[in-house]
């Protein structure tokens, strides 16, 4: 069949396999518009070559594929397309895994096996003295968090080469709860050994920045360490969670906003390994 060739809405219906409400809807979408419309009568008319388009768009609609990626897919050349539905569904596949996760957690939770969760995690204290840090905070979302850290820890390392170096492992305070409806702040934060220099620093290029220097006052802190694969959502709020219940058993009360210390290198250590201390201040 020669693929010019003009069929009405019914019949291009019939060939694609799909509804004449469905093509309207495409239609309205942006996603396949008629070849031709009659302007007295209003009848729709769609090419023969139009016909695999209308089913690669009805069958990206059932992955749940959102509308602008549906079109990028569609108007790509056959090799890009392809690239391009990978990269879709291997982010469709870790967003089902992590709530997959979340699922086993809430079961945990709702079925009482809150405790035997929480044994998981060994608690414990640690004295840590005042320190300067230079800071940078953010309103950011769960699923904008790592990035951030990322980026914010970058630019307080290279800030901190002219603070004295730095002076013990970087962290990250929350001010307030983040996740997908809750946006902080977060801190991160980097001890540096001058703190003359750092607002010496600040005062040239904080405004810059977006960076500040504090004194952190001395703490106690209560604090489990977990592994990298432990840092990811939800897992790392069962061991905050552990902590909260450990400092409910001792009788210890809030100090402070929670936090998480980093002190290996994320780029290099391997899922199992021990990358992070997250924490409470008490008294």
């Amino acid at each position: 069949m020669d693929d010019d060739e003009l069929l009405t809405i019914g019949a291009f219906a019939a060939r694609a396999r799909l509804s004449a409400k469905a093509l309207r809807l495409y239609d309205r979408l942006g996603l396949l518009a008629p070849a031709r419309v009659d302007a007295v009568t209003g009848y729709r008319y769609y090419r023969a070559g139009q016909v695999e388009r209308a089913r690669l768009v009805a069958l990206l609609r059932q992955l749940d594929m959102p509308l602008a990626r549906i079109a990028e897919v569609a108007d790509a050349d056959a090799g890009d397309a392809a690239g391009l539905l990978a990269v879709y569904w291997a982010d469709v596949e870790t967003r089902f895994a992590a709530q997959r996760t979340l699922a086993e957690y809430l079961r945990g939770r709702l079925s009482g096996r809150s405790s035997e969760m929480y044994g998981k995690f060994t608690v414990e204290t640690v004295e840590v003295p005042a320190r300067a840090v230079i800071t940078e905070s953010r309103h950011v979302l769960a699923d904008e968090l790592p990035a951030w850290i990322g980026a914010s820890m970058g630019r307080l390392e290279e800030a901190a080469r002219a603070c004295g170096g730095v002076a013990a492992p970087p962290f990250v305070v929350y001010h307030s709860a983040v996740s997908m409806e809750s946006d902080g702040p977060a801190e991160s934060c980097l001890p540096v050994a001058d703190e003359a220099a750092a607002r010496a620093w600040a005062e040239r290029h904080g405004r810059t920045w977006d960076t500040r220097v504090r004194v952190e006052p001395a703490r106690k802190l209560a604090y489990t360490r977990i592994t990298k694969a432990q840092v990811a959502h939800p897992q790392i709020l069962v061991a905050f969670e552990a902590v909260e219940e450990w400092m409910k058993r001792e009788g210890l009360s809030y100090d402070g906003p929670c936090r998480e210390i980093y002190f290996a290198d994320w780029e290099t250590a391997g899922p199992e390994d021990p990358v992070c201390d997250v924490a409470f201040p008490v008294r």
